[in-house]
């Protein structure tokens, strides 16, 4: 019998799916509701003042932003679990319909991120602030998880309505919030290991976040398409079948 790692990999639908969460979780990092608070984040967390941040006291900045990356990663992990098991009941007959539906949300997912219906733009968060600090990092990393942005919230639930497709779980919507949550977090981490280069970077960014904007918001149209067109099904389908036929799993 398959062990269940191996049971995973079978299934199509994460392969593609990864490469798409951890490239949400990136776009959202670099998205105009994200990328201009690194500064105001890498303060808050690690509580130093302007002048610590440009002596580059990296342990302290690489604590503080690591703790609250984990306070963000648990909430999406958390919602994706639950999500995926919640999945379970709807996506049980594997009616292609449901697939199609699931694309059109996909699709305005995308047009929210680009800037679209406004009443979806509008901020939710919780406005408790914790303490300054690294005891108060992990609780804004949970504030942050909980919150709903419109940069943030659409590639989340992209992600974990992607997460459906091919045969819902709780163990697989989990996993692609913790592929998503890597995207996102990782590049916070790279930035408190190199402030002075990385607020460089950022400002390129910056510059273009227009147009990474409507990239990103791009990839979601595109990717819900091919979900409601049934593309995305033929090649999770022709995936499976390549790696039960061609690549030998342990048992």
């Amino acid at each position: 019998m398959n062990s269940p790692f191996a049971e995973t990999i079978l299934n199509g639908s994460i392969l593609l799916a990864i490469p798409v969460a951890l490239l949400a979780g990136l776009v959202s990092f670099l998205s105009p509701c994200v990328l201009p608070l690194v500064p105001g984040y890498l303060g808050y967390v690690t509580g130093l003042s302007g002048v610590d941040l440009q002596k580059q006291r990296r342990g302290r900045m690489f604590a503080g932003i690591g703790l609250f990356v984990l306070g963000f990663s648990v909430i999406f992990v958390l919602l994706g679990g639950a999500f995926g098991q919640l999945g379970t009941l709807i996506t049980g007959s594997q009616n292609a319909w449901i697939t199609q539906l699931l694309g059109v949300l996909v699709i305005i997912m995308g047009v929210v991120f680009m800037g679209g219906l406004g009443w979806l733009q509008r901020d939710a968060k919780i406005h408790a602030k914790p303490p300054a600090g690294l005891w108060g990092a992990p609780l804004l990393g949970l504030t942050f998880g909980l919150g709903w942005a419109p940069c943030i919230g659409p590639t989340y639930s992209a992600v974990q309505l992607l997460s459906l497709s091919g045969g819902s779980s709780a163990a697989k919507g989990a996993f692609l919030a913790f592929v998503y949550s890597l995207g996102l977090g990782i590049p916070f981490l790279l930035i408190a290991l190199a402030v002075r280069r990385g607020m460089g970077v950022m400002a390129f960014f910056r510059k273009h976040r227009l147009a990474i904007q409507r990239t990103g918001g791009g990839i979601l149209v595109v990717l819900g398409v091919l979900m409601a067109t049934g593309v995305w099904g033929t090649w999770v389908t022709e995936l499976q079948y390549w790696f039960q036929t061609d690549v030998k799993l342990p048992i």
